[in-house]
């Protein structure tokens, strides 16, 4: 059956893409590089081929695309990122954010990993955090 997780004798993990008399071709999820290895050296994996696919992606890259719901909080964490500690109140006067709206980001983003509280002079104030850092850093 094609489309499985299967492990070789090493125990490398593979996607399965097609299935002969005697080998298989299969495809490295983390590099993409299709090989044929013999039937006999292989054994089904229970895995999801998406899960496994998105295993190869970084911690950081997931956490980025699963923690951010829209291109406005996306945009708030690369404003964030590029000012460095900032207080709420700069938040609201640099955004058309409306108070609520912007403190629903900041939960979101924060509740993903993604941003932290600080002080900032005083005042309440968000950086973001190391996986938030190393993720755009990976996207620019």
């Amino acid at each position: 059956m094609t489309g499985r997780v299967v492990r070789d004798d090493a125990g490398n993990r593979y996607v399965l893409e097609k299935r002969s008399g005697e080998s298989s071709r299969v495809r490295d999820p983390e590099t993409g590089e299709r090989s044929h290895l013999p039937n006999e050296s292989l054994e089904p994996v229970d895995a999801s081929p998406l899960d496994v696919a998105t295993a190869a992606l970084s911690s950081e890259g997931v956490a980025l695309v699963t923690g951010v719901p829209d291109e406005r909080a996306l945009g708030l964490l690369v404003e964030l990122d590029e000012r460095g500690p900032t207080r709420v109140r700069t938040l609201l006067d640099i955004s058309t954010l409306c108070e609520g709206d912007l403190h629903g980001l900041l939960v979101a983003l924060r509740a993903a990993g993604l941003l932290a509280e600080v002080t900032v002079a005083g005042e309440r104030g968000y950086e973001t955090t190391a996986t938030a850092h190393t993720a755009l850093e990976q996207l620019r």
